[in-house]
This record gives C-alpha cells, structure tokens and sequence, in this order.
C-alpha cells in the first residue's frame, strides 16, 4: 500500500509511506489536500445543529505529495490496526482518501 489515511473521527486526512521501516512500522508523510471548488460546492439546508450539508458525500479534492509534510511513524497493532504514537488510526490505502464532515 503507498498511502495511510487518517481516520479522524469522521474526517479523513492523506498520507503518503515514505519508508517502510518493519513489516509493523511505517514512516508516513503528510499530504496536501485542496478542495476542488468547481467541481464539489457544498450544499445546505435548515437542520441539526444549524445546517445539514446534503451533498457532502460528492467531495472532490486534489491530493498531493508535501516534501514540507511532517513525517510520523506508525506501527500495526496486536488489534491489527495502524495508530501513531498517541493512538491515532490510519488505515493504509493504495489510493489517498480526503474528506472532510461538514455536518460535524
């Protein structure tokens, strides 16, 4: 896999593997992800909190590599799952995932 996404509750945020260290340790890169705003205007309605965003599954977004992008290691867990040090999950892709909740 080139890519571990950040599962952050119910955003997800791009990462690239940059190294393999072990088969349980991975150097993962921050990438830059910019709205496509042409192709996604989000779209909302009176609801929830103050507004439901109704079309948010349709997202467009332009991923690329950062070489500026802070650098973690994350490691495979007993639960089979990836997480940084502070027990942040990722799951590893071969295609980088950006989304983000508006309806959080």
């Amino acid at each position: 896999m080139k890519y571990a996404n950040f599962f952050g509750y119910s955003d997800i945020d791009p990462y690239k593997v940059i190294r393999v260290v072990s088969e349980k340790c991975l150097e993962v890169q921050e990438m830059i992800a910019k709205l496509d705003e042409v192709a996604f205007k989000p779209e909302f309605v009176t609801g929830g909190f103050s507004a439901i965003c109704v079309n948010q599954y349709e997202q467009k977004w332009n991923i690329e590599s950062d070489v500026n992008g802070r650098v973690i290691r994350i490691r495979l867990g007993k639960d089979g799952v990836w997480k940084d040090r502070d027990g942040r999950k990722f799951g590893l892709s071969d295609q980088p995932c950006k989304f983000y909740d508006y309806n959080f």
